[in-house]
Parts: structure tokens; C-alpha cells; sequence
């Protein structure tokens, strides 16, 4: 007899911040026999994918597709345009930011980190110091993470690259869109953008296995001016094959190749406007009903002014380890997944079973959303965790207001 409890029997609902819920239509284009990879119909599907793609970063400039996780399109970026002896500066509001710093560190590149905590966005003015420092211009990009999944900051890009401007600084602006992609507004040419790096399993609704490495010309000078790139990493025959292989250094991953085609045209089919409306109003929804659990107990949201969170993650707080017992609750009774408090706490520490975050990007709706809030409701008030009354209730208003 099977043990689990009969709540929990159905489809489960993957609420973490990456990999995200899945489509039907992608799991369905995946579903097929394995392609030719040398003529025929993948090939000419793939050119059409790199239009699309561009449309999803808003940029005219170029791309190249990697065979690799979020780590491998940082690495890839760096290689490109950075050489042993560089230095980078890295304004860090999350663990993300310091993982990127560390790739750069593995590559013989001095990394600057400018710490702003877990709770804070950039502070523009210790960024223009660090900058007006660097006389000899030794700075040769900046390391910004535009959503840090750990901390649901959502920092502003066109800032920074206003600062860099004001200040006559050449060092490229490289952004780091891996959670933000497809899900909060993103417009790589509109905000002066040099290099943006972001992975298929979030906002593009793919499982995990893709990147993309999305550059414009001053980027595409730094390249030209590097002594040497690895060969696998080299964006050049990548954003610009002249057979079908180099698109990928090698053979097609072909059944995510199918899976992006129709998530692409999920996207694009919704329209861009549209997908960052619908984040920002399920976005809305949660934070109305975080506040509400809040404010007779001991529930907190990480990033407290509105204007600086995520519309794709959201990190949470609970008194240690009521974060841990209610991830655990709502996964085995109801099949609803939460994300850990990554990069939060120390792992080996208590207070890590205090954080959890909520994934709310992609393929989500109104209703998933609901459930997701209903389940965590249900789950405080299993666990006897102090909360307040009226959030389902706040959320659907917010979801009841915006609907057409």
C-alpha cells in the first residue's frame, strides 16, 4: 500500500525558484524520437530560435547558445572578454553575486565584491566611489546580478549603467538575468547592457541543460582584443556558424532545442508586455498575503520595500527551524515543493531551517498561485505557527482587481 498521504495524490506543484513548472507543450515537443542532426527539419528550426531568443532579452545584438547550467554561461561570458590579471567589480546583494565573483576568481580574474548585505540593493554611491578609485581603468567589467535568486533583490541595471556613463567609465556592464529573464522586465539595449547571461530552466520554462550568452559590439571588441579564448567557450562561431554544429561546439542538444521551440512561442505568443504584467500581479498577490500572515506572527519578507523585490522569487522568513517544518508539511501532505533559504544562513547553522523562498516564475497563474498561498496556510495552521488572518482573502482581491 502506498504511504503517501492521500492529500498529497495528484500532480505536485514545484513552487522553488529554478527549475520551474514545466509546459505541457514543452514536455510534448520533447517527447519524440531522436532528430538528424545534420540536415533537414532541427536545423531550420534552429535558426528561428535565435530571433526569438533576442526578443525575450530585447536586444538587436548577438547570441550564443551553450550546452550548460547558469554557472556555464558566467563562465562563458568571462572568458570571452576577460584574461588572467583583469579585474571585475562586483556590487553583491545575494549569494548569487559572490558565485559569479568566485567563477571569476577561477579564472585567474581579480574580483572587487562589494557587499550590500541580503537585504539591500546596490548603493550607487559605493559603486561611483570603487569606480572613480580605478584612475587606470584596470576595472574591466561589472559583475551585476539583475535578480538574485537567494535574496529576491531585484536591482536596477539602468542605473548602474547611467553611473558608468556620468563617470566615463569603460568597464562593459554585465548582467546576470538567470531569474529575471522572461520574468521581470529586462531590455538589454534600452538599458545599455554590454553582456547578459541567463539559463533556460526559469523564465524560459525549459528543464534544466541550456544558457545563452547574449552580447553587443563593445562586447564583440573586447572579445577580438582577447590574446586567447577557450575553444569551447568562444562565442564567435556560436553567434555566428557557418555549418550547424558550432552553434553548440559540438552535437545539437536536440530534444531541448524542441522544448525552447515551444516555449518560445508560449512567450511570444503571450507577448512580453503581457508575461511581465501577469509576474508583477501574482507577484502583488503574494507579497499582500505575506504581509498578512505577518502581522500577528512571525512570518517576514526578506526584501521589505516592494519596489525592490523580484516578481519571479520571493524569500521568506519564519522563526528556526518553523521554515524547514513547513516546507516539510506542505511537501509531504499536499505535494507542494518550496524552495530552501539558499545562501540565507550558514548551512551547517540553525537559523538556515528558519528561510524558504516561493518560485513564481514562468508557467504560473492565478490559481496555481492561490493554491500555492492555500497550502501554506493550511500549513501554518497545522503546524501551530503564529500567523495572521485574511491572506487568502487579501490575495485573491489583488488577483480579483487585475483580472480583465
Amino acid at each position: 500500500m502506498n504511504d503517501t498521504p492521500f492529500l498529497a495524490a495528484g500532480r505536485s506543484y514545484l513552487a522553488i525558484p529554478g527549475p520551474s513548472v514545466i509546459p505541457d507543450a514543452v514536455l510534448r515537443a520533447m517527447h519524440r524520437a531522436a532528430p538528424n542532426i545534420y540536415d533537414g527539419d532541427l536545423v531550420e528550426m534552429t535558426h528561428g530560435l535565435v530571433p526569438d531568443l533576442k526578443k525575450v532579452a530585447r536586444t538587436s545584438g548577438n547570441v550564443a547558445i551553450y550546452i550548460s547550467n547558469g554557472h556555464g554561461a558566467w563562465e562563458a561570458a568571462l572568458s570571452n572578454v576577460m584574461s588572467p590579471g583583469d579585474r571585475v567589480l562586483v556590487p553583491a546583494s545575494g549569494r548569487f553575486s559572490f558565485g559569479w565573483a568566485e567563477m571569476a576568481e577561477g579564472l585567474g580574474i581579480e574580483a572587487e565584491i562589494l557587499d550590500h548585505g541580503l537585504q539591500s540593493p546596490w548603493d550607487m554611491t559605493r559603486i561611483a566611489a570603487a569606480l572613480e578609485e580605478d584612475h587606470a581603468h584596470r576595472i574591466k567589467a561589472v559583475l551585476a546580478v539583475h535578480v538574485d535568486t537567494s535574496t529576491s533583490i531585484r536591482n536596477d541595471i539602468p542605473a548602474l549603467r547611467a553611473l558608468l556613463d556620468d563617470l566615463g567609465h569603460p568597464a562593459l556592464l554585465m548582467a546576470d538575468c538567470i531569474a529575471s529573464m522572461g520574468c521581470d522586465r529586462f531590455e538589454m539595449d534600452a538599458w545599455g547592457v554590454d553582456v547578459a547571461v541567463t539559463a533556460c530552466q526559469k523564465g524560459l520554462m525549459v528543464p534544466p541543460g541550456l544558457s545563452f550568452v547574449f552580447f553587443n559590439d563593445k562586447a564583440a571588441e573586447a572579445r577580438a582584443a582577447q590574446p586567447r579564448v577557450s575553444r569551447y567557450w568562444d562565442w564567435i562561431p556560436r553567434a555566428n556558424p557557418e555549418v550547424y554544429y558550432q552553434y553548440f561546439g559540438g552535437t545539437a542538444p536536440t530534444h531541448h532545442l524542441h522544448g525552447l521551440r515551444a516555449a518560445l512561442d508560449l512567450i511570444h505568443d503571450e507577448g512580453m508586455e503581457n508575461i511581465w504584467a501577469r509576474h508583477a500581479t501574482l507577484a502583488q498577490a503574494i507579497w499582500t498575503a505575506c504581509e498578512a500572515w505577518g502581522r500577528d506572527g512571525e512570518l517576514r519578507l526578506n526584501v521589505t520595500d516592494p519596489a525592490l523585490r523580484s516578481h519571479a522569487v520571493t524569500s521568506l522568513g519564519l522563526t528556526a527551524p518553523d521554515g524547514t517544518r513547513l516546507r516539510d508539511w506542505v511537501e509531504q501532505n499536499l505535494g507542494l515543493t518550496l524552495g530552501i533559504g539558499l545562501g540565507l544562513a550558514p548551512a551547517d547553522a540553525l537559523e538556515w531551517h528558519g528561510f524558504f523562498r516561493f518560485g513564481h516564475m514562468g508557467h504560473v497563474n492565478g490559481q496555481m498561485i492561490m493554491g500555492l498561498l492555500g497550502g501554506v496556510d493550511a500549513g501554518l495552521k497545522a503546524l501551530d505557527i503564529p500567523h495572521g488572518s485574511g491572506a487568502l482573502e487579501a490575495a485573491s482581491l489583488v488577483i480579483a482587481g487585475s483580472a480583465g
